[in-house]
């Protein structure tokens, strides 16, 4: 089913960027477009992984570590063959999961999450965190994120006069609306997508560590730090919904707020502490 959603989700994005590439260019847009659909899906499904973790620093680690053997006895639980294990030497704690599949998946956290969470809280976010791995999460918020960027740039060739003028018959005011809505439609597509899927990995943390109070005071404690208005060396806003705390959640902007990827920390924790009460 989560292969299902995923492709499907990969196939409507492809479609709606060919057609704003035919409304921009006609038929050689529509081409053109379809062009770059196909390489944007195949690069996000084998090489997105990569670029974000060397962007980051992060360092695989070995069977000795802490973390990894949290990691494996987590994935264990979960059903899940043993992901790699990385480590991010950064103040600032935060947690990702990346990788196209479960036989592709690399989990990966900052040195400050592991100073400032105890064993447990460390446990609720790595198994949310696997839970993103088991439901494909990660290759969807991939996909997502390179259409989105790739739709506002078809915009900006649009507002720019780049697209070519063959086709007298189209309407310039579509092409004027689709250069400015449609950026926006894929980000709020993209935004929708990550806050859903967060929901749905604290709830599957919730059920692989029976814990669900200990991720609700992990996310306490990352939101807090993120709101002292430190930002994770690197982070850029194309990879924020990778991590389980958004990293510009102390960043004050109203625009900002608008296009969050995650939800509000304090809901999460409303509805861990509901799946807490149903789990008694």
């Amino acid at each position: 089913m989560e292969i299902f959603k995923t492709t499907a989700l990969m196939v409507g994005l492809m479609l709606l960027f060919v057609f704003v590439g035919g409304v921009l260019g006609g038929k050689t847009g529509m081409i053109i477009a379809f062009l770059l659909a196909c390489g944007i899906n195949f690069f996000s499904y084998f090489f997105s992984d990569k670029i974000v973790l060397k962007h980051y620093g992060a360092k695989p680690v070995g069977s000795d570590t802490r973390i990894y053997q949290v990691v494996e006895k987590l994935a264990n639980k979960a059903g899940l063959p043993m992901p790699k294990v990385c480590i991010i030497n950064e103040n600032v704690p935060n947690a990702f999961a990346t990788g196209r599949n479960p036989n592709n998946a690399v989990v990966a956290a900052t040195t400050g999450l592991l100073d400032i969470l105890n064993d447990e809280e460390i446990e609720g976010v790595l198994a949310h965190e696997l839970s993103h791995v088991k439901h494909y999460d990660i290759l969807t918020g991939s996909i997502a994120s390179a259409f989105a960027g790739a739709i506002s740039i078809l915009g900006n060739f649009a507002q720019f006069g780049a697209v070519s003028n063959n086709n007298q018959n189209r309407n310039p005011i579509l092409i004027i609306a689709l250069a400015i809505i449609m950026p926006i439609v894929a980000t709020i597509i993209q935004m929708s997508i990550s806050r859903s899927r967060e929901y749905g990995a604290d709830k599957g943390a919730a059920m692989i560590t029976k814990n669900p109070l200990a991720l609700a005071s992990a996310l306490t404690k990352l939101e807090n730090y993120a709101r002292s208005g430190r930002v994770l060396s690197g982070a850029q806003p194309e990879t924020s919904h990778m991590f389980i705390v958004n990293p510009f959640s102390g960043v004050k902007s109203n625009l900002a707020n608008l296009f969050r990827t995650h939800p509000k920390t304090e809901d999460r924790i409303a509805a861990l502490k509901q799946i807490d009460i149903e789990l008694r």
